[in-house]
């Protein structure tokens, strides 16, 4: 097993409400030539795996898109339509988009970590996908608790979408952004013996780094965070998409910053080793030698080793996937089989 693995952390922007712009190729016209646009998820994949990166993470939503702004705030038309856009740019798991990622996690031999907006019916998740390098789709996180306004447009995940698979540079899982904030989830993740821990967010206030910092020390792993850096032409103009109330009535300046990044990556003893990034969009790398620095971190504390009081403290963790409707069989189906029963006397 390999002891040491070179991780980069994406900060970029998604391509609001156009997900084939933001993943799969497509063609735009300039002065009446056709240019070839490589997706940016693929472009920013190659530029990773130039750097020697066998771990690449990608922020939350990144796929699909994170909804700021005004749109969603109410059930006007104007929300509802939004809303159905928003769903449109969604994607099913599995489906194409999907095979998509796997092909290129593939093709440039990397542990793929993103974030997707995943659509199931009529009902959007804040989802985290994982592929491993020889393009094969390992799984899912859906997000258990949507922040605030999330709840809005995204349901709730539960904890039969919570894994953590062993790689060959340690175990790898992922936990979205404010779930980071929920003690007794952070625990049963450490109770999975995570190790790598990925930790995409939409959060770029001043106190993230500490949280996940916090996390790092707390959880005896490394922390990968990155964060979607954005500027108002990222979304749509108005009248079409408000960013805030005023746009109706100010055109916005499409060079702000409404999304300022600040992706990083901590180490089990709390120390950065990249970010965090305010500027604007790039990759940040970092060596995680996971077999010959978490032991050191765990010796002083191991939160759900020797440093737990299983006798006092423990939890349970249901994780079994919660449905709203279970249908078992009918009662004239029943009734048949009685019949054939008794025929069989």
């Amino acid at each position: 097993m390999s002891s040491i693995v070179t991780a980069t952390v994406v900060q970029a922007s998604s391509i609001f409400y156009d997900t084939p712009a933001t993943l799969e190729r497509s063609w735009i016209t300039n002065f009446c030539n056709d240019i070839l646009r490589t997706d940016k998820a693929e472009k920013l994949l190659k530029e990773a795996a130039a750097l020697g990166s066998q771990l690449v993470v990608f922020p939350e939503a990144f796929i699909g898109g994170y909804p700021r702004g005004y749109n969603f705030a109410d059930q006007s038309p104007r929300g509802k339509e939004s809303f159905r856009k928003y769903h449109a740019s969604a994607i099913n798991v599995p489906g194409p988009e999907v095979d998509r990622l796997a092909t290129m996690a593939a093709k440039y031999k990397v542990y793929l970590v993103t974030g997707v907006v995943e659509r199931d019916g009529y009902t959007l998740y804040c989802t985290v996908l994982f592929f491993d390098p020889e393009g094969n789709y390992l799984g899912k996180h859906r997000k258990l608790m949507p922040t605030y306004w999330e709840r809005l447009f995204w349901g709730f995940g539960d904890c039969s979408t919570t894994p953590v698979y062993d790689t060959p540079y340690g175990k790898l899982g992922s936990v979205i952004c404010w779930e980071n904030r929920m003690p007794l989830f952070r625990t049963s993740m450490y109770g999975k013996g995570i190790e790598i821990y990925c930790a995409p967010t939409a959060d770029s206030g001043d106190t993230w780094v500490s949280t996940m910092t916090h996390v790092a020390i707390e959880g005896g792993c490394y922390v990968l965070s990155p964060i979607q850096f954005c500027r108002r032409k990222d979304y749509p103009p108005p009248p079409e998409y408000l960013y805030s109330p005023s746009e109706e009535y100010v055109a916005p300046d499409s060079d702000s910053i409404v999304w300022a990044g600040g992706s990083v990556i901590i180490s089990p003893h709390g120390e950065v080793l990249a970010g965090p990034n305010y500027e604007g969009e790039g990759l940040f790398t970092a060596d995680l030698d996971v077999r010959g620095e978490i032991p050191k971190a765990k010796f002083m504390f191991d939160v759900v080793g020797h440093y737990s009081r299983a006798d006092v403290l423990n939890l349970t963790v249901n994780n079994h996937p919660l449905v709203p409707v279970t249908f078992t069989d009918s009662p004239s189906k029943i009734e048949d089989e009685k019949m054939d029963e008794c025929k069989d006397i």
